[in-house]
């Protein structure tokens, strides 16, 4: 009798672990966001899928279908794989970058230096700008009559001056020193908040064991921070794919595709050029390539064991 009742009693108990977090009423609540994603998000989605399947310019009524023609016409663009080539380069040098600095800062930062709020204020400035208001002083910073070849002329480095953003060899790498400078202050707010879960007593016993502040950092930080480190990976990964307000507003892609991107190509085959179908079909294909990206980086930390 004991055993049916301890029987019963672990039945019941797997059955109120096994309730659902959110119980029927819940609904109510989310229905309105489940409505926004569905009904605008979702629609929106398939709605250009059924346009890249069009010869369409955006305002002639009753478009031909062409079928795939627009995806095929895509993967033999030259274009488009120099957009791709442009946007892997960009991941891995601004990731790099801005996660060396953010660690750095961020390890600085915890060792309590004076005016360490000011710190972060200052670091976190340039995520709040918006592009537009960035991009015209950073044309002007490395025009060829500007500040950075200024600086260089008067420090005896005048050789190595250069029409820095019209040239096909060094706009790509401006408009990567510009994303570094405007986003690792986000890098530096998160490791820091990741830094400050790491428990103190481990730290100081490494102290004791006798090692350095590198040390430290290598060994025990930098592991303890990993979580943080694939998270600013997907999302890095995610904004190189989206990118487009600053090559853009500074290059406008140029010069000779120098500075093309997917987003930059999706807007100038859309609205300039007028080829709606074939901008629909790159937006399709961008989905694709952010959706599996964000699948194989989210793979790739769970086979790490690694919790967000």
């Amino acid at each position: 009798m004991t055993t049916d009742m301890s029987h019963a009693r672990d039945r019941r108990g797997g059955a109120a672990r096994r309730r659902p977090l959110v119980g029927p009423q819940g609904y109510t609540w989310i229905l309105p966001a489940l409505i926004l994603s569905v009904g605008l998000i979702y629609y929106c989605v398939g709605y250009t899928g059924y346009i890249s399947t069009l010869d369409w310019n955006g305002t002639t009524p009753n478009p031909p279908s062409v079928g795939l023609s627009n995806y095929a016409k895509v993967f033999a663009d030259p274009v488009f794989w120099m957009a791709i080539r442009h946007t892997v380069l960009f991941f891995v040098v601004t990731f790099v970058a801005e996660t060396a600095l953010g660690m750095v800062l961020a390890a600085l930062l915890h060792s309590r230096p004076w005016f360490g709020t000011v710190y972060k204020v200052v670091l976190f400035v340039p995520v709040v700008l918006a592009p537009a208001i960035t991009a015209p002083v950073f044309r002007q910073i490395f025009a060829n009559d500007g500040q950075v070849n200024w600086l260089l002329n008067h420090i005896g480095l005048g050789a190595i001056a250069q029409p820095w953003l019209a040239q096909s060899s060094t706009a790509l790498w401006v408009i990567m020193i510009i994303t570094v400078w405007q986003w690792t202050g986000m890098t530096v707010i998160l490791y820091y908040a990741a830094m400050s879960q790491i428990d103190l007593e481990v730290l100081e016993a490494a102290e004791m064991d006798g090692a350095g502040n590198l040390r430290k950092l290598v060994s025990i930080i930098w592991p303890g921070v990993r979580g943080t480190t694939l998270a600013l990976a997907t999302l890095s990964a995610i904004g190189s794919l989206k990118t487009f307000d600053i090559p853009y507003l500074v290059t406008v892609g140029g010069p000779n595709f120098a500075t093309e991107f997917l987003g930059t190509m999706i807007y100038r085959t859309s609205i300039p050029l007028g080829e709606v179908g074939y901008g629909a079909a790159l937006s399709i294909m961008l989905l694709v390539i952010a959706l599996v990206m964000g699948i194989l980086l989210n793979l790739r930390r769970k086979e790490k064991g690694v919790m967000r």
